[in-house]
């Protein structure tokens, strides 16, 4: 491999960018907007649910109730139904998650010392808001029956939580470290599928092959500009994150920007495939979107637990690089882990690169041959 070869290889595709307004706002743009659309959007923190009331006591401790159910944070009260079939209407057009109905004689058995039921209602169309609602309520409810008891519970047990690495159990804090491998693996293997599809298209390829340029020169050419432009998203996005959504960084800047780069150069790898074997962007964009948006967004662990997938989609998602990337991230973000605790998942991520440069550098030598 020549320098001076490979330098103008690199040189001509950052022309090729610096001219393509699209592949800047793809290279850019996009992933900013992704991190602060998916940052703000996606998040499993449940707050001000929809709460729907029919009091039919009407009474001071009735009320004194749904204003304990507001301030706890979790609920809002969007709507009070003047009938049981007003509430239920409310539910079917989705303007309520929850119907809360208190009975006429709640203020009279609360001052009688006598057990009150009171009737909630949930939608759930919604498997996963319903139970978190359910959760919240039932602790809501006890609160204040301790509260207007006035009685202290003393259990024969005392467990004491503590929470680590997320004190706040705040969602954003494991979905931002997350989002960013995905957005890592998007944008790397994307913006590389277009650039030997490209080439096809335009006709230049034709022009490269008649020059003394070897196969392994104009691959790493064409990688070396995506793979700065990667690394510049990277911390673009960790700089997003701790300014804007204030993630704690808890491990060492350097180690997380050497596995980045390791994720990053297998990303590259799998985008270079996809466009030597696809000749053409639409093809390649496609094939690229499924290969990576897919199963980083399903099978990676970002979204959905791995542990409660069926065991056959287990098995599967050992051989999503993003499961590891993104167990990385959240390891260095929120624990502080160093090579010692991630060592494996380093070494997975290492071999993965290799393999898909040389399965790109393979493919496309023959590609030439043809």
């Amino acid at each position: 491999m020549r320098f001076r070869r490979l330098w103008a290889v690199v040189f001509k595709e950052f022309l090729q960018i610096s001219r393509d307004t699209r592949v800047l706002v793809m290279a850019f743009a996009v992933p900013v907007g992704m991190l602060i659309l998916f940052g703000y959007a996606v998040t499993l923190d449940i707050n001000n649910l929809p709460l729907g009331v029919y009091d039919q006591d009407n009474s001071q401790e009735s009320r004194g109730l749904v204003t304990s159910l507001m301030r706890s944070g979790y609920f809002s009260v969007e709507s009070y139904a003047d009938s049981y079939q007003g509430l239920l209407s409310l539910i079917e057009k989705g303007k309520i998650k929850i119907a809360l109905v208190i009975p006429y004689d709640f203020s009279k058995k609360i001052k009688s010392g006598e057990k009150v039921e009171v009737q909630t209602i949930l939608d759930g169309s919604d498997a996963n808001t319903a139970t978190i609602g359910a959760g919240y309520l039932t602790g809501a409810l006890q609160l204040y029956s301790l509260k207007i008891t006035q009685t202290e519970i003393k259990p024969p047990i005392d467990g004491k939580i503590r929470v680590w690495y997320n004190e706040e159990l705040k969602s954003k804090n494991y979905i931002i470290p997350g989002l960013i491998a995905v957005i890592m693996m998007i944008i790397g293997t994307l913006l590389t599928s277009l650039v030997i599809a490209r080439e096809w298209e335009r006709g230049t390829m034709e022009q490269l092959i008649a020059t003394p340029i070897r196969s392994s020169e104009l691959i790493f050419g064409k990688l070396v500009p995506y793979f700065l432009i990667g690394m510049i998203d990277l911390l673009l996005a960790v700089l997003l994150g701790k300014l804007i959504f204030k993630i704690p960084f808890r491990g060492s800047f350097l180690l997380m920007f050497l596995v980045s780069g390791i994720f990053l150069i297998g990303a590259l790898g799998v985008g270079m495939f996809i466009s030597i074997l696809a000749k053409s962007q639409q093809l390649a964009y496609q094939m690229a979107m499924v290969t990576t948006f897919l199963p980083g967004f399903i099978l990676s662990g970002f979204i959905f637990p791995i542990f409660s997938m069926p065991a056959f989609l287990r098995v599967i998602t050992h051989i999503v690089p993003a499961r590891y990337y993104i167990r990385i991230l959240q390891g260095i973000f929120l624990k502080g882990d160093g090579f010692a605790v991630l060592k494996l998942e380093i070494l997975l991520l290492s071999l993965f690169a290799l393999i898909m440069l040389g399965i790109a550098n393979l493919i496309f030598k023959k590609r030439l041959q043809d």
